[in-house]
């Protein structure tokens, strides 16, 4: 109820989506992908609407305008700042988010050492090594172990034992998924209840998302492309699509689509307070089905 994902909106529904006014107590997120509305435009009238709009907006609801470019895609549609869109958004906020791929590990472990020091968090180097190895390359995900560990750890310096105790791992929770994919829940259903001795259910499936999300994609655009240009679409180094590319060979789009809805709505429920069973039971059953 208090975050909502939208794809390059009809203006209409535009105009719709950031005139809303929370539901419940505390604050709303409302993030919008706008790339296309840099190709396509708005006429002057609407740009005037729209600009008028923002104005306006609830002091409660939080709106993040998201134009990712890939600087290697053959696309032509990219951020025109000269755009009358961008001057607008301009005004208030504006930030460009940097992506460091996954296979440049040098670069991700400065960010790391770099971002603790923002925590006031005391890392050992190996410890940044053996983060990166079981949480991967997500940058926002690095970031909230490294607010758990600060909670975790206080003044201490966190070792690697730390983060084996604290942090998800992600090779874990790829097992996990393998046997979710194949069919083979009892082992599934064992590799959770191992999960659960370390992780809250819900961070579980926020890193089940991730690598269900990278596996659609990967699957999805088997046929047109190579493991390499998947490698660049999806920011994952070409040895893991290549792993990935073999163990999606039998099995089907379709499944690892209802597999991610059956999970989706798992959390939904949890987060909504909708289940009448646990959240590690509401996961349970949503691998299960």
């Amino acid at each position: 109820m208090a975050y909502k994902e939208f794809d390059n909106l009809k203006f209409s529904d535009l105009i719709a989506c950031i005139s809303v006014q929370p539901m419940m107590f505390g604050k709303m997120l409302i993030v919008i992908d706008c790339i296309k509305y840099f190709k396509t435009g708005f006429e002057d009238k609407e740009l005037k609407q729209f600009e008028q709009v923002l104005e306006n907006v609830s002091k409660d609801l939080d709106i993040v305008f998201r134009a990712w470019v890939n600087p290697e895609s053959k696309s032509k549609i990219g951020i025109d700042k000269r755009k009358k869109f961008f001057k607008i958004l301009s005004k208030y906020n504006s930030k460009e988010f940097a992506r460091i791929p996954s296979y440049k590990t040098a670069e991700l472990e400065e960010w790391i050492k770099n971002q603790s020091k923002k925590h006031d968090l005391k890392i050992q180097p190996e410890a940044v090594s053996l983060l990166l190895m079981q949480v991967g390359g997500n940058l926002r995900m690095l970031d909230s172990e490294l607010g758990k560990l600060k909670v975790f750890a206080g003044d201490n310096s966190v070792t690697k034992e730390t983060v084996k105790e604290i942090c998800v791992n992600n090779e874990d929770l790829f097992l996990f998924i393998d046997y979710l994919a194949t069919d083979n829940k009892q082992k599934a259903v064992e590799e959770y209840q191992k999960l659960l001795t370390s992780t809250h259910p819900l961070a579980i499936l926020s890193v089940l998302h991730n690598i269900l999300h990278s596996k659609i994609q990967i699957k999805a655009n088997l046929k047109p492309h190579s493991a390499d240009d998947i490698a660049k679409m999806i920011n994952i180094h070409p040895y893991r699509v290549k792993l990935e590319i073999q163990k999606l060979k039998n099995i089907s789009l379709k499944k690892l689509i209802k597999l991610k809805e059956n999970l989706t709505e798992a959390e939904y429920k949890i987060k909504s307070g909708q289940s009448n069973l646990t959240p590690e039971r509401e996961v349970e059953y949503a691998i299960l089905r």
